[in-house]
């Protein structure tokens, strides 16, 4: 079968890697986002999915406007049977809809979690499980009927960092599996009343308080390592894990200082802090965090 794919970042990239390794499946065109400067020095740099596509010899496509007509009439000019789309970053115009069926490849258990950050938004949540769907696209927002679910349990203490990793392998695993029986598949229509809808993260996202333990370790936890979570004064905190989730305590009051981490006190709840990083410095282990400031039990962490 024919396929052309839309995707920009790794989590894209790792799908079509599976789909190019296919014997039944040949890729013949890839879209992404155009390429952007990174870092510092504003070095101009491509997606990985134009990366991963021009080491197969795929054509690759990179407009700035999908909705564009020269971009339909050439995208309509390409014959496929199926189009897969994993975090594009454009919304497909309804030219491009009806060229082939299009299948999206969402990272939550949809409808909750409609939008742009479905996997932190489950850690912000606490959530104890979450998936991958496989969704037949329509020119709604993530809201097309459902081809296929699965499912993964969230550890306690997982990161977004390991959840994309699990969530990544999850959907290049069942891509093929949903091409491959989309003829016995029944879509099944999304409940609107039960949806719900992420942002994009920004850095002033992290930007956190010492008000409730749970909640900030869960933005530790979706927020790691970017945007981060960071006190208003600018020190980051780099490394924690949850000490209680009860009590009420002097928010940032210092409760105990050990070896290696410090207890920090919340409005509710407390914390274990490791490492911390100062505005403009590296991180540092927080003991030495608080011999340089000469802070101790009973003083607060700023």
């Amino acid at each position: 079968m024919k396929v052309i794919f839309m995707g920009t970042p790794d989590y894209a990239s790792r799908i079509l890697e599976t789909l190019i390794a296919q014997h039944d499946i040949e890729v013949v065109a890839a879209y992404t986002q155009p390429d952007k400067p990174v870092g510092r020095k504003k070095v101009l740099t491509p997606p990985p999915v134009k990366t991963v596509a021009e080491a197969a010899g795929i054509p690759v496509f990179q407009p700035e406007r999908l909705r564009d007509e020269a971009t339909v009439e050439t995208l309509q000019a390409i014959p496929c049977d199926y189009i897969v789309v994993a975090a594009y970053g454009q919304i497909l115009p309804k030219a491009v809809l009806a060229h082939a069926p299009c299948i999206n490849l969402h990272a939550s258990i949809l409808p909750q979690y409609r939008g742009a950050s479905p996997i932190q938004q489950s850690l912000l949540n606490g959530d104890k499980e979450t998936g991958v769907t496989a969704m037949l696209m329509e020119e709604g927002l993530d809201t097309g009927p459902i081809l296929a679910t699965r499912r993964i349990a969230i550890g306690d203490d997982e990161t977004v960092g390991s959840l994309f990793e699990r969530l990544t392998d999850l959907a290049a695993d069942m891509t093929p599996e949903v091409l491959r029986s989309y003829s016995t598949l029944t879509p099944v229509p999304q409940n609107d009343a039960d949806a719900s809808l992420c942002k994009k993260i920004s850095k002033a996202d992290g930007e956190v308080a010492f008000d409730d333990a749970r909640t900030l370790y869960n933005k530790y936890r979706a927020f790691t390592p970017w945007p981060g979570v960071y006190l208003s004064g600018g020190l980051k905190l780099t490394k924690m894990h949850l000490a209680e989730e009860e009590g009420s305590f002097v928010p940032g009051r210092i409760l105990a200082v050990e070896k290696s981490q410090v207890k920090i006190g919340c409005s509710t709840g407390a914390l274990w802090i490791e490492t911390v990083q100062p505005p403009s410095k590296k991180a540092m282990a927080v003991i030495d965090y608080l011999n340089g400031k000469r802070l101790g039990l009973d003083d607060t962490l700023a």
